[in-house]
C-alpha cells in the first residue's frame, strides 16, 4: 500500500513539475516574441490578432471576423481584445465594421497596410518559434 501511495505521489510530481516546465516556455518564449516584434511597433498579442484576421476564409467566407470569433481564438480577454483591436485601428492596420447579419456585432478586417505588416513580420515571429520550440531533444 505504501509503495503504490509513493508512485502516485511521485506521478503527480512529475505531473506538476511537467506543467510548470511549460508554463516557464510559453513565458520564456512570450518575451522573446515580444522583444522581436517591438522593432516592428507589435507585441505578441497584436501579431496573435493580426494573425487570425489575415487567415484565408472567415467561417462565413468572408475576410473579415466578428471580435467574437476573434476571442475563441487568441488568449485575451474581451476587454483586452476590444482595446487591442482599438488600437491596431487607430495605428491603421484594422478596420471594424458594422455585422449586417447582426447589427450589435463589431466585424473586423486588416487593411493593406496590416496585411503588408504581417507579411513582413511572419518570418520574424516563425524564426522565434522555431528557436525556442524546436528544441533537439525533441526533434525526431
Amino acid at each position: 500500500m505504501a509503495a503504490m501511495k509513493g508512485e502516485a505521489e511521485r506521478t503527480e510530481r512529475a505531473l506538476v513539475e511537467q506543467w510548470r516546465d511549460m508554463l516557464a516556455l510559453h513565458a520564456r518564449t512570450q518575451c522573446e516574441l515580444d522583444r522581436a516584434l517591438h522593432r516592428h511597433g507589435l507585441c505578441a498579442s497584436d501579431f496573435e490578432v493580426l494573425e487570425v484576421l489575415a487567415e484565408p476564409g472567415a467561417p462565413d467566407g468572408s475576410c473579415s471576423y466578428r471580435v467574437q470569433e476573434i476571442a475563441e481564438r487568441v488568449h485575451l480577454s474581451q476587454s483586452a481584445l476590444s482595446r487591442l483591436i482599438a488600437r491596431l485601428e487607430k495605428d491603421g492596420l484594422v478596420e471594424r465594421g458594422m455585422c449586417a447579419e447582426d447589427r450589435r456585432g463589431v466585424r473586423v478586417a486588416l487593411t493593406g497596410k496590416g496585411r503588408a505588416l504581417h507579411g513582413d513580420v511572419l518570418p520574424v515571429q516563425r524564426a522565434v518559434l522555431t528557436r525556442m520550440l524546436v528544441r533537439s531533444d525533441l526533434s525526431p
